[in-house]
Order: C-alpha cells, then sequence, then structure tokens
C-alpha cells in the first residue's frame, strides 16, 4: 500500500551534465520493521550510466501516469556467505582478525584510503573489482563510495590526462552507485542521503537535495545540519532566496541550528538581493548563535553597512521608549527595533578599550545580563549530565557537600593552575592565585580548590610544606579531593554555576565533555565567570572578565559593534567593527524622537 497518494516533481532541468544525465525516478526508502516491505516514494533523479534491464531481478516498479514506484526492500543487506569467514568457534581476537582478512574486510580497509586521500579513481576500481567478484558490499562501503564521489576535491590527477575530470566521473558514477545500493536492498541512512544531496547541488540541482532532505525526515531519518548544507549552499550560490528561506524554516521546524557559515551564506545572500529586512534578522541572531565572526562574515557585514542600501534604510523618527524597552527585555546590548538613523555609516575597524569604550565613536558597550533562570536550569541540566557520566553517588556526595561548605565567591581548576605553563605539578601557582583571590573577596573568604585524589595522596602533595598547605584549605573548607576514577571537570564546572562564582582555569572548555551541554547559553556564561592566568616576569598575572560582553551589540541610538575571533590568548587585541551614524545627525534624529514622544504622551495630551 502506497503512503499517501505524492507526483514526482518536474522531471528535467537543464544542468551542466545534462548532455549524458537524464531524469528518472528515484525510490527512497522506509520500513516499519524488519519483516515486513514497505513500498516507497518514487523521487526524481538522474539516470545512471548503467541502464537497468532487468526490471523483475530488480524488484522494481513504476506507474508512468502517478509517477510512483514501489521497491521491495529488507531490513539487512544480501551477504555473500562464500565469502564470509566461519566465526563459529573463533576466539575474539580471531573473529577480528578474520573480519579484518575478509574480502569485505580488505575492501573496507582500501576504500578507507581512497577517502582519506580523495581517490574516487581508485575507489570507483575498487567497486567495479568487487561487484564483477561477488563481493557483498554493506552500509559503510556504499557510504565511503558516495562520500568519495561526492568531494569536489576528490581525486589523484592522471598521468597520460585521459581519463575524465574526477567530479565528473564521481558525479556520474555516484547516481550509479546509489541506485546499486538501493537494488542490493541495503539500507541507507543520514550519512548516504547526505552525500547524494551533495551530488544533486554538483549537478547544479539544490532542488533535488532539498527534496532528499524532506524526504529523510518525512521517512523517520532525523536530518543533521550537514544534511541542509547542500540544498542551502546551492541556492545561495543561485541566489534564490525564496527557496534558501525556505531550507532555513525547514531546519527551524526540524530543530536544527545553523551555524556561522550556514548564516553567513544566508546574510550574502541577503546583502545581495537587497533584502534589507533579512539583513537585519540575520545580524541578530549571527548575535544570538554566534556573538562573534570569523574575517569572511565580518567582510559582509562590513560590505553591508559600506553599501548605498544600509545609507537608505533607517528611520528618522522612532518610538525612543520601545527601543529602551526592548534594551530592558533582552538584558542590554541590542533592541530589535529595526534600523535607526538616516543616512551613509561611518564604518572603522577598531578595537575596545579595557573599560568597554569603543576607540572609533567613544560609545561605551554593555555587559549583558544573564538571566538567573537560566543559570539555574543549567546548573540543573549540568547536575543531571554528571550523575549521566560519573558515579551518581560520587557526585551527589559532592552536592551535599557543596550545600553544606557552599557558596564561594570563586572556583579553582586546581589540576589546570598547578600546571599553568609547566609541565609538572606544583602548589606554588595554585597557592598564589589562592591569597589574591582571598584578598579580592569582600568577605576575604578562601575560594574552592577542586583536585583529583591522586594531586593530593602522592608526588609533590608529600613535601611537608604542601601538606600543611593541604590541610589549611581542607581545615578552612575550601579543598574538596574528587574520587579516583571521575573527571574532576565535572565537579568545579558545577560548583561554579551553582555558586554563581568566578571560575579560574586556562583550560578552553572546547572538550567533548563541553560540547555534551549543547548549549548557547554556556559561552556567555563562561565570558562573565572565566577567570584566566598568566606568566610573566612580573609573576602570575589573573585576567578578569571583561567589563563588557564580547558579542555584536546594537546600541539605543541605532550604531553597530560587531567582534572578530581572535585565537586562545586572551591578551591579544580584538578587532571589532564599528558602524555608526553621523553623530550630528544621530543626536538630531534621537532628540526628535524624544520631543516627539513627550508631546504625544497620555499624560500631555489629557
Amino acid at each position: 500500500m502506497l503512503r499517501g497518494n505524492f507526483r514526482t516533481p518536474s522531471l528535467f532541468r537543464t544542468s551542466l551534465f545534462s548532455t549524458f544525465l537524464s531524469k528518472i525516478s528515484l525510490p527512497l526508502m522506509h520500513q516499519s520493521n524488519c519483516h515486513t516491505y514497505c513500498p516507497l516514494l518514487c523521487w526524481h533523479m538522474h539516470s545512471f550510466t548503467k541502464p537497468i534491464t532487468d526490471i523483475k531481478q530488480n524488484r522494481f516498479s513504476a506507474d508512468l501516469t502517478t509517477g510512483l514506484c514501489t521497491l521491495a526492500f529488507s531490513k539487512k543487506s544480501t551477504v555473500n556467505e562464500s565469502s564470509a569467514p566461519n566465526t563459529g568457534t573463533m576466539s575474539s581476537k580471531s573473529k577480528k582478525k578474520a573480519c579484518r582478512e575478509s574480502p569485505e574486510g580488505v575492501l573496507r580497509h582500501k576504500l578507507e584510503m581512497c577517502s582519506k586521500c580523495g581517490d574516487v579513481f581508485e575507489a570507483l576500481r575498487l567497486y567495479d573489482d568487487a561487484r564483477s567478484n561477488g563481493i557483498s558490499l554493506s552500509q559503510y562501503h556504499y557510504n565511503v563510495l558516495l562520500y568519495v564521489c561526492s568531494c569536489k576535491w576528490g581525486s589523484q590527477s592522471s598521468e597520460n590526462g585521459d581519463r575524465e575530470n574526477d567530479s565528473n566521473l564521481g558525479l556520474k558514477r555516484g547516481f550509479e552507485i546509489f541506485q546499486q545500493m538501493i537494488t542490493d536492498k541495503v539500507d541507507p541512512n543520514e550519512a548516504t542521503f547526505t552525500s547524494v544531496a551533495r551530488l544533486a547541488v554538483a549537478n547544479e540541482d539544490p532542488e533535488m537535495a532539498f527534496d532528499l532532505v524532506k524526504q529523510m525526515k518525512s521517512f523517520g531519518i532525523p536530518p543533521k545540519l550537514r544534511s541542509y548544507g547542500p540544498a542551502l549552499f546551492g541556492f545561495c550560490k543561485l541566489g534564490n532566496t525564496d527557496k534558501a528561506y525556505e531550507v532555513d524554516a525547514h531546519m527551524g521546524e526540524s530543530g536544527v541550528v545553523p551555524e556561522e557559515p550556514e548564516l553567513s551564506a544566508l546574510l550574502k545572500l541577503s546583502v545581495d538581493a537587497k533584502k534589507v529586512g533579512k539583513v537585519y534578522e540575520i545580524l541578530h541572531r549571527l548575535r544570538t548563535l554566534v556573538r562573534q565572526v570569523s574575517e569572511s562574515t565580518f567582510k559582509i557585514i562590513e560590505d553591508w553597512f559600506d553599501s548605498v542600501d544600509a545609507a537608505e534604510i533607517g528611520v528618522l523618527n522612532w518610538d525612543v521608549s520601545k527601543v529602551r524597552e526592548g534594551i530592558v527585555r533582552g538584558g542590554g546590548g541590542w533592541h530589535g527595533q529595526g534600523w535607526l538613523g538616516s543616512g551613509k555609516w561611518r564604518v572603522e575597524r577598531t578595537q575596545i578599550d579595557e573599560n568597554g569604550v569603543c576607540r572609533s565613536c567613544n560609545e561605551r558597550l554593555v555587559c549583558i545580563d544573564i538571566d538567573p533562570r537560566e543559570t539555574e536550569n543549567f546548573a540543573s541540566s549540568l547536575s543531571n549530565l554528571a550523575c549521566q557520566r560519573e558515579v551518581r553517588s560520587n557526585f551527589n556526595k559532592f552536592q551535599e557537600w557543596l550545600g553544606r561548605h557552599g557558596p564561594f565567591d570563586a572556583v579553582i581548576d586546581g589540576a589546570n593552575i598547578g600546571l599553568v605553563n609547566q609541565h609538572n605539578f606544583s602548589f606554588y601557582p595554585l597557592n598564589t592565585v589562592v591569597n589574591q583571590l582571598r584578598q579580592m573577596s569582600p568577605s576575604k573568604r578562601m575560594p574552592l580548590v577542586i583536585l583529583h585524589k591522586g594531586r593530593v595522596s602522592g608526588g609533590p602533595a608529600q613535601i611537608p610544606k604542601n601538606k600543611k598547605l593541604l590541610d589549611i584549605w581542607r581545615d578552612a573548607g575550601a579543598l574538596y579531593t574528587t574520587p579516583p576514577g571521575s573527571n574532576d571537570d565535572w565537579y568545579w564546572l558545577y560548583a561554579a554555576v551553582n555558586c554563581k562564582s568566578l571560575l579560574v582555569t586556562n583550560d578552553e572548555m572546547r572538550d567533548h565533555l563541553f560540547q555534551l551541554l549543547g548549549t548557547s547559553f554556556f559561552p556567555r556564561w563562561k565570558e562573565k565567570h572565566q577567570i584566566r592566568l598568566s606568566v610573566s616576569r612580573d609573576g602570575l598575572n589573573l585576567l578578569m572578565p571583561p567589563p563588557y560582553s564580547i558579542v555584536i551589540q546594537e546600541s539605543e541610538n541605532g550604531s553597530w559593534h560587531v567582534p572578530m575571533i581572535t585565537g586562545d590568548d586572551p591578551e591579544s587585541p580584538r578587532q571589532w567593527l564599528c558602524a555608526a551614524r553621523a553623530r550630528k545627525l544621530v543626536e538630531a534624529c534621537t532628540i526628535e524622537a524624544e520631543m516627539s514622544e513627550v508631546i504625544c504622551s497620555p499624560s500631555q495630551c489629557n
């Protein structure tokens, strides 16, 4: 039974490769379980270099009047039993060796090598040999082949120059391989569809790439950000704003959050198409999701403010109260009321001084507030993750200890600070930081030091003066030792978030543990709470959080400040883009807007 009465979209589009490729129906797969076959929705596709001659053999039937097709599809691919090793009586080690040395295992390894070096010709040769020798291809084999075919950086060049261009060959054979994967009844997954979507865009058909993503969602395969990339970038390249915005909306419906490359492409598209409202919207999305932009995005924004279109957009008289309400509601740093002011923008690359003042326009940037509820929610999610990753009883014990001894003004990542700028752990920098933070604390209380049990029971901890130091911290309730086998990162991060305190660490917090947090809140929290440590001839220096937020900011008078990404050195100067209208004109517009508000206020009218 067919699922719905869909019709195939247009079956022909002119393209670079239309001389040797034409559209045919492409079945996309769906299964309800491993024991039954489900008919599949037919979709448009290019024909393959090796035509299908035996329709019955491929279990493929088509209804030309409705454009629908069905395809018998099993849960697992057909296995060539003669080539599979007999592992019934083998040890685990022997089984792994047998699998590696089997024809399928050898093919897997060779295809992986082709993928690493981008050798599409060798990958296709291996594929043809495997087909002729009756070697069964798994989902993994097919996915590697499709990936290699879809990569434009694809191949080793031919010595005699008589081979086809690698991208053309990968494109032609890629569709053929995908059709063979279907014929072999091998389940596709997200990686499969993403590679085929890349092939479609290589054939200048982002519409097909988008159709593939929509079918992934329909048939229970959750699309990822990379799944949308081919269609989105393809439409942006063609300048098709409507379809690019449609892909963007579909991403939102699927819960897929764009990153800087996607937003940058949409921004460039909107600037080129003079979609000033979209430019404003995307700048705010960059502010929320990206905060600091790369050089390429920085240049797009710079060119926008330098353009005639940017000079012509904006209002002379705006509602001052609404602008101020928007700033308060958003926590500061933006208002969201649209382009303010009129006339040419003064655009300069500049820096912000240590007090948060722009060296170009002398405007002071703000430190954007964090909603306390966000902090509480983040602490709760952090606790849940830690209990999943750590021994629950150990982490619960720490939470109870923190409840009795906290809150603290500051938390120290003991291992990180003890190893600052050196290979061997030392208590000297750790003690120096403890004393500095104690002097800075309004209550003169010691900060909380988190150290792994191994750090307090062996090595330098056995030295008498260090033993005495540890006893002082322990007696003051300012030392917590994490148990063997634990990851102390969970402990010091949770303590800092839960106590709403400063966190002293040079850890950039970019590894997989912090990626699990998956929230835009964490970078904002880190910016306001992390203290770094630098070493100079003068000794150890604490680098306090900046008095302003390093994020795209939209001011009350309509000016914009955009920060560029820098390296890991917190002391290196950061470049900012300052875009402001002529000061006299802005001041005149602001005064006029305020006067208009006073004249039209209800109290004056009554």
